[in-house]
């Protein structure tokens, strides 16, 4: 039962630097109309994700993204602005821009807020898929802060328990605690079994899906990804799942006015429907509840007490949420992110059709 820390690379993948996969995202994106500013904050966010190891939801989106772009899904010029706003939360509205963009803003609004109301709830609609959900639960890491982020996926790939008809998406969650010495613990996780980016990475690279991933309408395994719009994911424990997926449907979903249950766009079949997309992220100022020092000290401790358990035969190591992510940045900081030969040649199909250098 070993830990690997790498994911899989797939075949023939090359090494690019991290800095060179955000300036191409960034040159993919002005040129299909994003000011240069905003193009370049996308691909430093998408650059991250793939460093972090959140490989379906980097450069991997890059053309999906485009065709969205190129089709008037997405706005290029969106004027955000508040709806609603108190002393300790906020509703934004993101006229349809970039998903990294809008969420990049709210947690800026919930970090400002924080400090001065100790907690802050920014939500967020007509917004559009924004990455891994880890990338914002970490911005108020940088502030002493707590971060927490959840999200209505953006295409519908699970029925609610016991039925077949896709009336939920993978709304993800994720939570950000920072340490003192240690690494931050960070849980970054899909209410299904799998997040859908990465059946959309498997059926790209040719490979299999894991038993447990996704299952029939008749009710048996599916494990080909090529063959996903027959069946539908699996939530996390069953139906216990289910009720988280509803649940934080509601929170960033149906609370925001974004949409929810049927009203979920599939962003992966249709590039011209305006998704109006939720999220929500809190800020928690730790210094409102305890000295900031201290605080990380005893999440120090806490990691230590977990790492030190004794283990079961054949497990090498016991992690704590994130560990394994960042894990990977140290390595893809340092030595580039992998990019597989299928994922290359889509890239560089991409580049020559936009008329942008090659990554």
């Amino acid at each position: 039962m070993a830990n690997a820390v790498k994911p899989s690379e797939g075949a023939e993948a090359v090494r690019v630097p991290v800095s060179e996969l955000r300036a191409f995202i960034a040159r993919a994106l002005e040129s299909v109309g994003l000011p240069a500013k905003d193009a370049d904050r996308v691909g430093e966010l998408m650059a991250e994700a793939d460093a972090r190891g959140s490989e379906g939801h980097g450069v991997f989106r890059l053309p999906m993204y485009v065709k969205r772009i190129q089709s008037g899904g997405m706005n290029k010029h969106p004027q955000m602005r508040l709806l609603r706003e108190q002393a300790a939360s906020a509703l934004l509205d993101g006229d349809d821009g970039m998903g990294h963009l809008v969420m990049s803003r709210a947690a800026e609004i919930a970090i400002d807020k924080a400090r001065k109301a100790g907690v802050a709830w920014v939500g967020a609609r007509n917004s559009n898929h924004a990455g891994p959900a880890h990338l914002y639960a970490r911005m108020p890491l940088a502030h002493d802060m707590i971060g927490l982020y959840i999200a209505v996926g953006s295409a519908n790939h699970l029925p609610p328990w016991g039925g077949i008809e896709m009336l939920l998406s993978t709304n993800p969650i994720a939570i950000a605690i920072p340490g003192l010495r240690r690494p931050p613990i960070v849980l970054d996780m899909a209410t299904t079994n799998a997040a859908y980016g990465k059946v959309k990475v498997k059926a790209q690279r040719g490979e299999t899906m894991p038993e447990g991933w996704m299952m029939t309408r008749e009710g048996k395994p599916l494990t080909n990804p090529k063959r996903a719009g027959e069946g539908f994911l699996l939530p996390i424990g069953g139906p216990k799942g289910y009720g988280l997926a509803l649940m934080f449907g509601l929170l960033a979903g149906t609370l925001n006015g974004a949409a929810f249950g049927k009203n979920v766009v599939d962003f992966n079949a249709d590039s011209k429907t305006k998704t109006n997309t939720g999220h929500l992220i809190v800020a928690v100022n730790i210094a409102a509840f305890a000295d900031v020092r201290e605080f990380k000290q005893s999440v120090d401790g806490i990691w230590d007490e977990m790492k030190s358990s004794p283990k079961l035969p054949g497990v090498d190591e016991i992690r704590l949420p994130g560990e394994r992510s960042e894990a990977i940045h140290v390595d893809r900081t340092a030595n580039g992110v992998p990019v597989s030969r299928e994922l290359r040649q889509a890239l560089d199909q991409l580049a020559d059709r936009l008329g942008v250098r090659r990554l």
